[in-house]
């Protein structure tokens, strides 16, 4: 295909992701794309150059860049400036996926303020169904109308209690393809976090559920990363359970992931610790990604063999990297995608499954094969 002169219809085959003649042509109007070559018969041809160039827009779009920041992105050089100057587009392209995120989340927040109501506070919610339209407002005026609109609601919160159960009951997606005890599971993490997005990153792998009840079940021990995670940590429950619990990185100073994070790399001590964790123990990691690491490599290493790994550490880019390999390790985990977790988070997921057990010991409905699972 390097030689081969492709028409326009040929070169929107070739790229596919959605592109069009009529996007091609658009293209070249605003000088994303150079002028194209010309037939005899005035037809356009591209080469393999376009195609490239053409895949790179494409790719840069569905990232969602803006079409005057991929302009800028394209023409960019291998000058010594080059990375900086990809750097900086990437940050305003950050910031502006940010505000939107923030923006949606304002909505999304607005929206569960409405529908997350129990029946005990919904005696005016006709009315503030009826001014939704005020949450698309961005006038000052109409921000005033919308903070009035909450001091009405508001009014009738202060007569009883948050009922839960019923606001997640609106508000969760639909969870029927998912075990009684997922579905608890996810419910508490939501909970836990205030995020009902959260929902839709959460993994398990196929037997994560199975074999964390069958190895509490026999008395396993839990080890969390920091003192933070084990203090979280149902220890009455476990302790029923006749489930031993210990601190990996076991410095009462430590109250931040960032401390953690340096305690394990600065002192040796822990990860040799971490590589005498005992065959069959369930390790709850909420604070450092750099432990979730560890432990993977050792596992790849034959050196640990935990049943079952509970993976939420913060982080931006070890954490993430570290689910990713926790996932990829054979070992049943339980994971919160990207860099959403943390230790609270961690120990509820435990704290969830040992409730269950103790709560519905004989229950097997978590054998059934959902979406979520990956292994």
């Amino acid at each position: 295909m390097a030689n081969q002169l492709l028409t326009i219809k040929e070169l929107t085959e070739a790229v596919g992701s959605g592109i069009t003649p009529r996007m091609v042509r658009h293209y070249h109007q605003l000088g994303l794309l150079p002028p194209a070559q010309r037939s005899t018969g005035n037809y356009r041809l591209y080469t393999e150059s376009d195609i490239q160039r053409l895949k790179r827009i494409m790719a840069l779009k569905q990232q969602g860049f803006q079409l005057s920041h991929v302009q800028k992105l394209l023409d960019l050089t291998p000058a010594e400036n080059a990375a900086q100057t990809l750097t900086s587009q990437l940050q305003q392209q950050y910031g502006a996926v940010i505000q939107q995120l923030a923006r949606l989340r304002q909505t999304a927040a607005a929206l569960e303020g409405l529908l997350g109501r129990d029946r005990h506070c919904q005696t005016i919610q006709a009315e503030a169904i009826a001014q939704l339209r005020l949450l698309e407002v961005e006038t000052k005026d109409g921000l005033g109308e919308l903070e009035k609109l909450w001091h009405d609601l508001d009014g009738a919160v202060h007569s009883h209690p948050e009922a839960f159960q019923e606001s997640l009951q609106q508000l969760l997606p639909d969870l029927s393809d998912r075990s009684e005890i997922e579905s608890d599971l996810l419910s508490k993490l939501v909970l836990a976090s205030g995020d009902v997005s959260l929902v839709s990153f959460v993994r398990l792998s196929s037997r994560a559920i199975a074999v964390a009840r069958d190895v509490l079940k026999a008395g396993c021990q839990v080890v969390g990363d920091v003192p933070a995670v084990v203090a979280a940590l149902d220890q009455t429950r476990l302790t029923h359970l006749g489930c031993s619990v210990k601190t990996l990185i076991d410095d009462p100073h430590i109250t931040s992931a960032a401390e953690a994070e340096q305690e394990f790399w600065q002192h040796h001590q822990w990860k040799q610790q971490l590589q005498q964790l005992p065959v069959g123990c369930v390790l709850v990691v909420g604070y450092a990604p750099s432990v979730l690491m560890s432990v993977c490599e050792a596992i790849e290493n034959c050196q640990v063999q935990p049943a079952l790994i509970i993976g939420m550490p913060i982080g931006f880019s070890h954490a993430p990297a570290a689910k990713r390999q926790l996932m990829r390790s054979g070992i049943p985990y339980i994971t919160i995608e990207g860099t959403l977790g943390g230790g609270l988070l961690a120990a509820v997921a435990l704290n969830a499954i040992a409730d269950s057990l103790l709560e519905k010991p004989d229950c097997h409905c978590y054998l059934q094969k959902t979406k979520s699972n990956l292994n």
